[in-house]
């Protein structure tokens, strides 16, 4: 009975990373995989930036909740707060459209991009406990 939990667990996580990283996808005015197939390394950073700052939320979600249920509702309060931080960021940066910037490769805004999406998957973690 462990191992099928397990599985499912596995299975429910996974389907949550890849359906966040999607979302994520989609509120970029450019395609993310086409960025990365060119070597668009500025596009690279923020993409892993925003899969570890979700699998951060997402495990704190696995690891606070017993319920599967209670942790896929965790992961989304958590995963809103990190989706509302690209367009604060972009909001607080009038000067600065993050997007064209990633796209033309700013390896400096990628990073930037990275450690904000990290950060705050760290932070909102917290609220998850």
């Amino acid at each position: 009975m462990i191992i099928i939990d397990l599985l499912i667990s596995v299975v429910v996580i996974t389907v949550l990373q890849l359906l966040g990283m999607v979302i994520f996808g989609l509120i970029t005015p450019f395609n993310d995989l086409e960025e990365l197939k060119k070597g668009n390394t500025a596009v690279g950073l923020a993409f892993g930036g925003k899969f570890l700052g979700t699998a951060i939320i997402l495990g704190v979600a696995a690891y606070t909740n017993t319920s599967i249920l209670h942790m896929a509702l965790w992961f989304l309060v958590g995963y809103l707060c990190l989706l509302f931080t690209y367009f604060i960021f972009d909001w607080v940066t009038p000067g600065l459209k993050l997007s064209d910037h990633l796209q033309k490769g700013n390896v400096a805004i990628g990073v930037l991009l990275a450690f904000v999406y990290i950060g705050i998957g760290f932070a909102v973690s917290s609220l998850i406990i």
